[in-house]
């Protein structure tokens, strides 16, 4: 797979995403080619570079769930009300978010990818930024299928 960082239009995305939902944080993961682990790939927003370090197994973590149930997930009181350990949750404590939205990104439909928002404080996404994400969640596959993968 060709590195996302050089890929100008992916940024663009991610970037815009962060002036047009009310977020601090955008980030974009990818499961791996060979094996099921899932790696954060880009972030916006970012207190730190940790994300460049998580690796999390298929059906662990935000990314690995999104991607083995194919489905959205909200969050909007980090570590309440989640199911599980709070350090199966990574990108959530690397990046001291409380509220994420992410959606599946599909290739070849099966997904193999994840878009995901986030802030530091409580916060409940609206069904328009719900759209506007799986709006940006769609140009991602498109630009990722013509250019990376």
């Amino acid at each position: 797979m060709k590195e996302i960082k050089g890929c100008p239009a992916v940024m663009e995305v991610c970037d815009s995403l962060l002036t047009l939902v009310d977020c601090e944080f955008v980030a974009l993961a990818l499961q791996n080619e060979v094996g099921p682990d899932v790696k954060w790939h880009y972030a916006a927003g970012n207190l730190n570079d940790k994300y460049k370090r998580i690796t999390v197994r298929f059906g662990k973590g935000i990314a690995g769930k999104i991607i083995s149930s194919g489905s959205p997930m909200m969050l909007t009181d980090f570590p309440n009300g989640i199911i599980g350990k709070v350090t199966d949750h990574p990108i959530m404590l690397a990046e001291k978010l409380v509220s994420t939205y992410a959606v599946p990104l599909f290739f070849h439909s099966a997904p193999k990818g994840v878009l995901l928002i986030g802030n530091r404080k409580i916060k409940a996404y609206t069904e328009t930024d719900q759209q506007y994400v799986k709006e940006a969640a769609q140009d991602l596959e498109k630009i990722l299928t013509e250019q990376i993968l």
